[in-house]
């Protein structure tokens, strides 16, 4: 029996990009219209927009672990958060959680080793982008990374806390995205991950300087892989 699956989500445009890969590509693991079970729980992006402003990580934490415990109840086995920014409260998470997780870091440097990838550059809103998530992950699997520069960091975080998050689509947001993987890629990053759940509804393969992580659907498709194998 497929084991079933967990989402905290936190925005609503990367929780429903999750649910739908996980959706549309259990077909290849379950047949025609098949996939695992899934359940889906998220409190308000404003709770954690406040939490997150405040520097208050034990704050964006307990409101994964309040869904946490709201999806086990309903029979999830693990958990998945499509949220690259919250991450940066798992080591207070993972230690009290009901059920385990599969880290979206984790995930993608596994990923990016596996295809040989060496110097990453890291895409995603503020708060992400000068955590330790990616870094982290990134040096354990002995990946090279670089952040965008500051300008750059800030103009992509209000794309997306400004844009994004909110279905806004202008022109100009893949020309800028361009500018500043071009950028990465002259400093010798040979991928970028797209480290806000937001970013894939605009960047992939086919408009980017370089090789894109696709951090939504990498972490969907481990769901699934996780799934098959309950």
């Amino acid at each position: 029996m497929a084991g079933h699956i967990g989402i905290v989500g936190c925005s609503a445009e990367g929780a429903a990009l999750c649910y739908r890969t996980i959706c549309v590509e259990g077909a290849e693991f379950f047949g025609p219209h098949g996939h695992p079970e899934v359940s889906l729980h998220t409190h308000s992006l404003a709770d954690y927009v406040t939490a997150l402003e405040a520097g208050d990580l034990e704050g964006v934490g307990r409101l994964m672990l309040s869904s946490a415990e709201k999806l086990a109840r309903a029979g999830a086995d693990f958990l998945i958060c499509p949220d690259n920014t919250i991450h940066q409260a798992m080591g207070f998470v993972r230690p009290r959680s009901p059920l385990p997780w599969l880290h979206i870091a984790e995930v993608v440097a596994e990923e990016a080793a596996r295809r040989e990838f060496s110097r990453i550059g890291i895409t995603g809103t503020t708060w992400l982008v000068d955590s330790a998530v990616y870094p982290e992950a990134f040096s354990a699997r002995g990946l090279e990374y670089r952040r965008p520069l500051d300008a750059e960091r800030d103009e992509i975080g209000r794309i997306i806390m400004e844009e994004l998050v909110r279905s806004r689509f202008t022109a100009g947001q893949v020309p800028y995205f361009q500018q500043v993987m071009a950028r990465m890629k002259g400093e010798g990053c040979d991928a970028v991950v797209l480290g806000c759940t937001e970013i894939p509804l605009i960047m992939d393969d086919t408009n980017s300087p370089l090789p894109t992580l696709d951090s939504t659907r990498l972490l969907a498709r481990a769901a699934l892989r996780r799934a098959t194998a309950a």
